[in-house]
């Protein structure tokens, strides 16, 4: 067995992980996730330590090292996965965490913010009163909506996951 199916997860039927891995990828793709990075979320997170290397990565996955740092760049502009250094090594690790939905569902926050100060400005730019303003005010409303949803599902999550796991 390679060492990176091994870091995948020691005593299971590798074709059976890579399985999961590439469904579930397509999964992600199919929700509008960069390919590559869909398949490097989904090893990531099939695997035990919930971390590889770049060069585990492209083992498991078969791909150039070039096409893991792209992937890793983007997962980890959006919050999905984080970069980690071996002590006392100069190889970085790749991790996904236990609460990356809720950061990645969370850090979207600041772009709802950004969205609701522009359609706000366009209200008050385009009047409110015309069938654009209307327009612009009905998609601010909803934003704020969402916003105000994702909060609260966010803290009822944060109930409901130590009642589940326990206590981080």
């Amino acid at each position: 067995m390679t060492e990176a199916a091994e870091r995948a997860g020691q005593g299971r039927d590798p074709e059976a992980v890579s399985r999961f891995v590439e469904g579930f990828a397509a999964q992600l793709v199919e929700a509008g996730m960069q390919r590559m990075a869909s398949r490097v979320f989904a090893a990531l997170l099939a695997s035990d330590p919930g971390s590889l290397t770049s060069a585990e990565l492209g083992e498991q996955l078969r791909v150039s090292p070039a096409a893991v740092s792209g992937a890793v760049r983007y997962l980890a502009q959006q919050h999905m996965v984080s970069r980690e250094r071996e002590p006392g090594s100069r190889r970085e690790r790749y991790r996904v965490h236990s609460d990356q939905w809720y950061e990645a569902l969370t850090s979207r926050e600041a772009v709802l913010k950004r969205w609701e100060a522009a359609l706000r400005e366009g209200v008050t730019s385009l009047g409110a009163d015309t069938p654009a303003g209307r327009r612009m005010a009905e998609t601010l409303a909803f934003f704020e909506f969402v916003e105000e949803e994702i909060t609260t599902m966010m803290e009822r999550w944060q109930v409901r996951r130590e009642a589940l796991f326990g206590p981080r």
